[in-house]
């Protein structure tokens, strides 16, 4: 009776502990949220909140918070805090940047600080803390921080761009983007006005933007540089142009320098209606580039020469709808998200990681969608 007994304990452990060894090698699913930074001259009240199901399939989870014109959104490294541009004009001829603590599926604000120019349109922020603005209207870089309890200092510095360029856009500077170079040292600042890309390190003592030397790299003529992406080995960076439809590699040297080594068309050769370009990214494996065209409303996409950082076309995939303003890859590399700004749709894509090339899977209306944020 007892050898019977022990038996079927026996069994029985070995079905439970075979059972929960196949239970915990079973895959996980990704499934991701994500907010949405708009412009609010529509339906829009501020900042949303989606998800991104592991098949493709989006869902809204609903209003984050309120807020006026949050056009570009980042995170600080903890991931505790959100930061947004307001991207107005307000009474004394500033835009403002706020922040916010993270709670679930809701924002909980906590400051909101001047970014030193008109209509702020993008925000970096890097480990340390240290937070930049692109101010369009006024032409120059806002630096501010952000510390361990969410809370932005005041503006501490300000780096005016001058200048102009050769196109009715570039009449003066537009500072477009700015952007924490990933060895930690310098800063790029993207102007479209201007049509540079200008160069300066942070003096984190002081707490000031100091040039660096050269402190300007002059595009294409008419060019119109907007933002750019660093490739994974620190050397080459993509800028993506975009009065002239086009991607500039931007060969980053020993010596610290930087020269450009080519341009590449984000537009089929038979094109000839307008269009401008908005974003890029690249996958973190540096084996492909992407680039939206608006007016084309397209992705483009590129496949990396390993050899010397240049482009090669692959194809274009229909954005399905019409200005696709920003769009992002979801953590993962599985899929491409992208913000139709005036059709009012986000629109998710399944990413080929061999080949690069995207397969729709959903859409969902989104108002007045301008920047994706995971």
């Amino acid at each position: 009776m007892k050898l019977q007994i022990f038996t079927i304990i026996l069994i029985f452990t070995l079905f439970v502990g075979c059972h929960n060894e196949k239970k915990d090698t079973l895959p996980t699913n990704n499934n991701y949220t994500f907010f949405v930074g708009t412009y609010t001259n529509g339906e829009s009240q501020g900042i949303y909140k989606y998800s991104l199901q592991n098949d493709g399939i989006l869902q809204k989870i609903g209003l984050a918070t309120i807020s006026d014109n949050p056009s570009f959104l980042a995170k600080s490294s903890d991931n505790k805090y959100l930061i947004a541009v307001n991207e107005i004009n307000s009474e004394n001829g500033l835009g403002t940047v706020e922040s916010f603590l993270i709670k679930g599926d809701s924002l909980k604000s906590i400051s909101k600080s001047s970014t030193g120019g008109a209509h702020p349109c993008f925000v970096a922020v890097n480990e340390s803390g240290f937070v930049l603005t692109a101010n369009y209207t006024s032409g120059n870089i806002g630096f501010l921080k952000i510390n361990s309890e969410g809370e932005l200092t005041s503006l501490l510095d300000v780096q005016q761009h001058t200048g102009k360029g050769t196109t009715e856009r570039q009449e003066g500077p537009h500072a477009h983007s700015v952007w924490f170079d990933p060895d930690g040292k310098n800063i790029i600042s993207v102007d479209l006005g201007t049509n540079e890309l200008w160069f300066s390190h942070l003096d984190s003592l002081q707490q000031k933007l100091i040039p660096s030397n050269p402190n300007k790299l002059s595009m294409t003529t008419g060019a119109g540089p907007r933002h750019l992406v660093f490739h994974p080995n620190k050397k080459w960076i993509y800028v993506v142009n975009e009065l002239n439809g086009s991607i500039t590699l931007v060969q980053k040297t020993e010596t610290g320098k930087y020269n450009i080594k080519g341009s590449f068309s984000t537009l089929p050769s038979d094109y000839t209606k307008p269009n401008t370009c908005a974003d890029i990214h690249i996958s973190k494996d540096g084996k492909f580039v992407y680039a939206s065209n608006r007016g084309h409303n397209s992705i483009a996409v590129f496949e990396v020469n390993t050899m010397d950082g240049s482009l090669i076309f692959i194809g274009h995939e229909s954005t399905r709808g019409d200005g696709p303003r920003n769009f992002s890859l979801s953590p993962d590399d599985k899929f491409l998200l992208v913000a139709n700004q005036l059709t009012n749709n986000i629109v998710s894509y399944k990413r080929n990681k061999t080949t690069g090339l995207l397969e729709f899977k959903h859409e969902i209306k989104a108002p007045t969608p301008v920047c994706i944020l995971f």
